[in-house]
This record gives C-alpha cells, structure tokens and sequence, in this order.
C-alpha cells in the first residue's frame, strides 16, 4: 500500500481508540464532532482527493485503495452505528452484503499497525496543496483552471512517487517552458508557467487597487496613533484595535507588493 492508504488507517485507528476513550466516558457530542471530522475532513477532503489519481490509472494500485476505501467505509459505519443508526445500517448491508451492522463486531484500534512515516509525508502533501492553493488564489487563478508547473524537491522530500497526486488536486500539468512564479514549501519548489492563465492586465490592476486601499488605511491608522490628543482620550479597546489595523494592513501591502513583483512583466 501506498502512504496515503497507510496514512487513512493510521487516522481511522486514531479516531477509533480516541472514540472509544470518549464513548466510555459518555461524552457523546465529542465522539460525533472527531468522527464527523474524520469523515469529512480526513477521508472527503483529503484521502479522496489525494486517491483520484490512483483511481484514474486503474490497475493493481487502483484495487488495493478500493480495497483500504472499502475497509475505511465499514469500519466508519460501525462507529457511526450507535448515533445514526438507521442510514448506517442501510449503507453498511448494501455495501457488505451482510445481514445486518447491529450484530457487527466493535471497531478496535491496534497502535501497533499505525504508520507515522505515513503521517508525515502526507503533512508534506497536505502543506504543499494548501500553499499552491493560496498562491493560486492571490494570483487570481480560477481554482477549475489548469495551468503548467514543475516540481523540484519532491525526491529529497519523499514524495517522488506522489507527483501525480499532488499535480492532480492542485490542477497543475506537466509541460509550460516560461515559469514566471514560483513558491516555495519547505525543500520543494514549485515554478508556474502563468501564460494564458491570468489576465495580466487586469490582475496587475486589481492588485495595484487592493494595494492603494491597504496604503490610505495604514496610513489613517499611523496618523491616529501619532496624534498625541487622540491617544489621549481615545478608550483602551479602540486603540488595541487601530494598532491591529496597523499591523494587518502593513503586512498586506507587504504581501500585495511581493504578488505584483511576481507577475511577468
């Protein structure tokens, strides 16, 4: 198995002893909040979306991730069972074809099994997403538009063998020889050849507008902390909150700035 596969039953065995820990205790709301995040953030979010690429090549990869998808599936039903018990039953039959979830055997962690090196390495990946994601977005990139890109780092970061996972979530493709941008995540470099993908002009001036705005507001802020009888009189809470605005408001035209030097030329 691969490490996404390792990393999900590495997470569902977590969940499942921290669950049962929970149960015992009677803390029933807890219990639901870290299965509802396991459901949705571990295995939707992330397992899936890391998976599609697997699943698109098909083959003996393909069947053993069905297979983990498969195990995942039943073992969240169990664990769903005592608090929505009537669709768990309904989906747990149709996907087993067995007689009924009310006489399945409890779900039980083995610590042992865990895989931390999975774990790490899909911390990597998930990082590496989340910051192309950001930077897709500041560069005003549509988030269903594909553009061309090219990974350094990922041998020495041990994700070699997950290139075409990461380029499929993040919609980037192979190919492009004019890499105008790039970001940096850790060891890995990540170059974007931008041609076609943004609209230089308007983006050029929807960023000089943002950094316009960001200007007048950190300079109105700086003007209220130097006046002397406004610090005076002024309550403690507007002051901390004009100091924030400050503060915000320098960093993004610092951030504004970095994106305008980015673009091409």
């Amino acid at each position: 198995m691969n490490a996404i596969d390792n990393w999900i039953l590495t997470r569902l065995d977590q969940t499942v002893a921290d669950c049962d820990e929970l149960f015992e205790k009677f803390e029933f709301a807890k219990a639901c909040d870290l299965i509802y995040h396991f459901a949705w953030d571990d295995l939707c979010d992330w397992y899936l979306e890391l998976s599609k690429s697997t699943f698109t090549e098909a083959g003996a990869g393909a069947e053993k991730s069905a297979r983990v998808l498969g195990e995942v599936l039943d073992q969240l039903f169990r664990l769903m069972h005592p608090v929505m018990p009537f669709i768990t039953e309904e989906l747990w039959c149709s996907l087993t074809n067995n007689e009924s979830l009310m006489i399945a055997s409890w779900p039980k962690s083995d610590l042992s099994a865990q895989d931390q090196e999975s774990v790490k390495l899909v911390a990597k990946m998930q990082e590496i997403v989340t910051e192309i994601r950001r930077f897709r977005n500041d560069q005003g990139i549509k988030s269903t538009a594909k553009v061309n890109a090219k990974f350094t780092g990922l041998k020495e970061a041990g994700l070699e063998s997950y290139e075409s996972a990461l380029r499929h979530i993040v919609k980037c493709e192979a190919g492009g020889d004019k890499f105008t941008a790039k970001t940096q995540i850790g060891n890995v470099t990540v170059e974007f050849d931008l041609t076609g993908a943004i609209d230089l002009v308007a983006e050029r001036s929807r960023l000089s507008k943002d950094l316009q705005i960001a200007q007048k507001d950190r300079d109105t802020a700086k003007v209220k902390l130097d006046n002397e009888g406004f610090m005076a009189k002024a309550p403690m809470e507007v002051v901390t909150e004009i100091r924030e605005r400050l503060a915000q408001t320098t960093e993004d035209i610092a951030r504004i700035t970095a994106l305008l030097e980015k673009l091409p030329k």
